[in-house]
């Protein structure tokens, strides 16, 4: 269809626009999509984090590749903005365009293919505005066949979590999503769209990994499939000490890295939480089942006010023998340190288990604080700086809890590809910190306000201690901060721009670079 961009004129105060896009608002923009200059660009002026509301002019809604070229070409010419915007995850305006051009991208043509390369391995073709939960469902139902690295909640796209990482539990294995996708396909700032590769327009490919979506728009992305398990033992050890929790986490994955499949875990995460009843955040939140109990007389007289899960999965089919299942766990788990008659166990399927957020989603939506602002904050920091972190961060900023999970649990660098703009601590083990705040709206809940300054208050805390840490899904608001994150890296970062993106059209709510209007 002809998607008219004169509906800005109609249902936008353009007196207030920083540049004259008025005599350009008479052109048509032909799109296969369709446009939205009212509710539905007030949509794109919220996110998950709730702390932010930026109204675009326009919330656009691609049919596919083509549809996102040209929008990026109009934002070029009309000297506007324009973002990508997934499912609305993200917590601090990243994919917000302030009176600028807002993609939706899972709004894009269904585009799905899967090829074997072996029994057990191959690959998925999928659109960027794939939401992962998706793209899990259809290779494990219809070929048996999974990708290889998730994140913990699915109901994110596949361009938005290759804009960032892309961890989860698996990552200590095969990386993060960024090192599982052999292809992508981009539409650059100049609205320009390539094929890219490792070894086609690689400095493509690895610019937008981990880009922030500062150089392209992913509209469809090549990765990497393995052959699914039909089942999964879930399994959560508790720990009183720190340093325990720790020496067993980074035995697990280190163990993984030299040895064999068979000799390791499928998924290691971890994470803190309160001495209490709390069921948030403390005791009632560790078991895996309802007929499962928290004892806490299990606990040593000497546990403290914060206690860690190490939360550990492995994988198997069908036909395996339940006691053969029950004997491999076994020899995983002997050595390890938790507290005795503290660890939970239970068998669920591969898809059940991947999707285990969702059931959260919906108790957080019934109870309402879904809808709460989220001022999360996601850090990596390094296996060095860890322990000062815990005992200053963990035992005494939030010594109280957060009202949600609080993860962290070890990664290693080798795993991750350098090429990509992802910037890591310098330690080959380096430690992911979640604070996922799940607490209700004020005033039955702290105000945004105070969470955000607690936030701020732990970043300062390592930049003062000179901590080896990096902020994951970072959001800076001054060109100063950026620098100091990208560290040695800024200048590849600011190449890569200069190449790409040179009149800074692609992701304005990261308020990395301004805007820059080419001369008449």
């Amino acid at each position: 269809m002809i998607a008219y961009l004169e509906c800005f004129v109609q249902e936008n105060d353009t007196e207030s626009q920083p540049y004259d896009v008025v005599s350009g608002l008479g052109g048509a923009l032909d799109l296969e999509g369709t446009i939205d200059c009212g509710d539905g660009a007030k949509q794109a002026a919220k996110d998950f984090g709730g702390m932010n509301s930026l109204a675009p002019l326009a919330f656009v809604r691609p049919a596919g590749t083509g549809d996102v070229a040209s929008v990026v070409r109009v934002a070029a010419n009309l000297n506007l903005t324009a973002a990508a915007r997934g499912n609305g995850h993200s917590i601090n305006g990243q994919a917000m365009a302030v009176r600028g051009l807002v993609l939706d991208m899972p709004a894009m043509e269904d585009h799905f293919r899967v090829v074997r390369t072996s029994n057990d391995s191959g690959y998925a073709d999928v659109s960027g505005g794939a939401l992962w939960e998706d793209v899990l469902k259809r290779c494990v139902r219809d070929y048996r066949m999974a990708p290889r690295s998730w994140t913990d909640y699915l109901s994110l796209t596949v361009g938005g979590t290759l804009s960032n990482a892309g961890v989860s539990g698996q990552a200590f294995r095969y990386g993060p999503q960024t090192s599982n996708v052999t292809e992508l396909e981009v539409v650059t700032g100049k609205g320009e769209t390539f094929v890219c590769s490792k070894a086609e327009n690689s400095e493509l490919f690895f610019s937008v990994l981990g880009g922030l979506g500062q150089f392209g728009i992913i509209t469809r992305a090549r990765v990497l499939l393995q052959q699914a398990p039909d089942m999964v033992r879930w399994i959560r050890l508790v720990y009183t000490e720190f340093d325990a929790f720790t020496r067993d986490a980074e035995s697990l994955v280190t163990r993984c890295h030299e040895s064999s499949d068979d000799d390791s875990f499928d998924y290691v995460e971890g994470f803190a939480f309160m001495n209490s009843d709390n069921p948030a955040d403390g005791l009632p939140s560790v078991p895996l089942h309802p007929d499962q109990i928290f004892d806490p007389t299990r606990l040593p007289e000497e546990a403290g006010s914060v206690l860690y899960c190490l939360e550990l999965a492995r994988h198997y089919r069908n036909s395996d023998h339940p006691s053969i299942v029950d004997m491999g766990v076994t020899r995983l788990l002997d050595g390890l340190a938790f507290v005795e008659g503290l660890e939970f166990q239970v068998d669920l399927g591969y898809e059940e288990f991947l999707l285990r957020v969702k059931q959260a989603e919906e108790h957080a939506k019934a109870s309402g604080i879904w809808d709460s602002p989220h001022p999360w904050l996601n850090l990596f920091v390094s296996k060095s700086d860890i322990a000062d972190f815990d005992r200053v961060v963990f035992k005494k900023i939030l010594k109280d809890g957060i009202g949600g999970p609080m993860l962290v649990y070890p990664l290693l660098r080798s795993k991750w590809d350098a090429r990509t703009s992802v910037v890591l601590p310098d330690s080959e083990i380096f430690y992911i910190v979640a604070l996922l705040r799940f607490t209700p709206a004020y005033p039955k809940g702290p105000s945004f306000e105070s969470l955000v300054a607690q936030n701020q208050e732990i970043v300062q805390y390592c930049t003062k201690k000179g901590f080896d840490f990096k902020l994951y899904l970072p959001h800076y608001r001054s060109q100063e901060e950026w620098k100091r994150h990208f560290g040695n890296q800024w200048s590849r970062f600011v190449e890569r721009k200069t190449c790409f993106d040179p009149t800074a059209i692609l992701s304005p709510g990261q308020k990395i670079f301004p805007r820059i209007i080419p001369k008449p």
